[in-house]
């Protein structure tokens, strides 16, 4: 299931979404896990977008600021997650300083889920960051 975002609200209806996919797939008990990850991932890639005037996605360029491209693929006891944003920069979990308000995202979905990691998808700019759950 692919969904786009380019909205201010995307992050939260991000989540409410990625929830009721897995309530829909009968995946409740992930419901929680899946929400936290959509939720820091779709937030990094908000970010990441910013200030970008253009991308391009499937080979195919596009003008203007790129949308967050959101896909949740479910598979027996198991979701995955996968994001796509225009930056070419790859995630890279940091330490996180107690007393900044952000920068704990990557710690966050690595605690909860199973595995994550990033690739740059071929003919596309950005990256696509991926999580899965079970």
């Amino acid at each position: 299931m692919w969904w786009g975002l380019r909205r201010p609200g995307a992050v939260p209806c991000s989540r409410l979404h990625a929830r009721q996919v897995a309530w829909e797939w009968q995946l409740g008990h992930l419901s929680d896990a899946v929400e936290l990850v959509v939720s820091e991932l779709v937030t990094n890639g908000v970010r990441a977008v910013e200030g970008l005037t253009s991308s391009r996605y499937g080979g195919r360029w596009a003008p203007g600021r790129p949308p967050v491209r959101l896909w949740l693929h479910g598979q027996q006891q198991r979701i995955a997650v996968q994001v796509w944003d225009g930056s070419d920069q790859l995630p890279a979990r940091r330490p996180a300083d107690p007393g900044a308000e952000s920068g704990r995202g990557l710690l966050l979905v690595e605690s909860v889920s199973d595995a994550w990691g990033s690739y740059r998808p071929p003919r596309s700019s950005g990256k696509v960051v991926w999580a899965t759950l079970h």
